[in-house]
């Protein structure tokens, strides 16, 4: 071996490494300033998984900045996700979401301090990545990241309410809120928001407008193959809330049909995304590179996707 080559990556590693973990040292210090972890300890704290999951994404040295919003963003959808399924009552979870929908902090003061502190976790995050986008580019984006947010909300309290009146929707009932509540919307529009540069104003009303293809079945995909992968796992602790469960129910079927129903449903839904990629949308060609990751040749890119696909088979 190359002597010299040898000593460049051992310095390219060490520069990447030293990135890393900077990056991680300042999501770090914004986490413990938010006094989340401390006060919110009976919700999950996934800071580390987080950052290491958007590194997998998108690794290169250049996306730090994103790196950097996406560790932060992914550790409070996590909390988010906890509140709406074991911690809130449904009065209390309806006040949370009606006050992300209205986006006013003086509409807090009926929620316990647990959600107060939440929705300003949400609030001030959402405010610091408008703030640089309107200083470095000039785009007002928070009425944009306000309406991803509402909707990412209103899908997990409609989740709460299905489970609180004990009713089972269709499959297709399931998946046409199921596709919001995975989360694939909101990570995937602050990643444009935190790595486009420029933004474009054609793709910011895009966005603005509705959401575009390649995102609604990048998110179909992602929620069903979470659910493939987690059937298995929460029927022996729950009802599953899986559209493994609810094609079971609405058909009557065995547990292997419905998962190989709902693989047949993954095939056909990355068509879709295919076919999207060429598409004249302003924000395809900037959301393509994620998605491709997600599911690479029919597995996933990323270990914890990988392991997910994998147990779903």
């Amino acid at each position: 071996m190359n002597p010299i080559l040898l000593e460049f990556a051992k310095l390219d590693f060490n520069i990447l490494q030293a990135t890393h973990q900077e990056e991680l040292k300042h999501a770090s210090r914004w986490w413990n300033r938010t006094g989340l972890p401390k006060k919110l300890s009976f919700l999950r704290d996934r800071l580390m998984e987080s950052y290491i999951w958007n590194l997998e994404l998108v690794a290169e040295p250049q996306f730090g900045h994103y790196r950097r919003h996406s560790a932060k963003l992914y550790v409070v959808m996590t909390m988010v996700d906890d509140l709406y399924d074991s911690y809130g009552t449904l009065e209390e979870l309806e006040l949370f979401t009606d006050s992300i929908k209205r986006w006013d902090t003086s509409l807090i003061d009926n929620l316990p301090d647990p959600m107060k502190m939440l929705f300003l976790a949400i609030h001030n995050y959402v405010n610091e990545v408008a703030y640089e986008v309107l200083r470095d580019q000039g785009f007002n984006i928070i009425p944009c990241l306000k309406k991803y947010w509402e909707q990412y909300c209103q899908s997990y309290l409609v989740e709460a309410k299905w489970l609180y009146n004990g009713y089972r929707p269709s499959l297709q009932e399931y998946l046409d809120n199921g596709w919001i509540s995975i989360g694939v919307l909101v990570t995937q529009v602050h990643a444009y928001f935190t790595i486009a540069n420029p933004i474009k104003k054609e793709a910011l009303d895009c966005l603005e407008e509705g959401c575009p293809n390649i995102i609604h079945w990048t998110a179909v995909i992602v929620r069903l193959a979470d659910d493939l992968g987690t059937f298995s796992r929460d029927i022996e602790t729950r009802d599953p809330n899986s559209s493994v469960q609810y094609y079971m129910n609405e058909k009557g079927t065995s547990k292997e049909e419905a998962r190989n129903y709902i693989r047949c449903l993954i095939d056909k839904t990355w068509k879709k995304i295919n076919g999207d990629r060429f598409a004249s949308s302003p924000v395809s060609s900037s959301f393509c590179r994620n998605v491709c990751k997600l599911f690479k040749d029919g597995t996933s890119h990323i270990p914890a996707w990988r392991w997910l696909y994998k147990s779903s088979r």
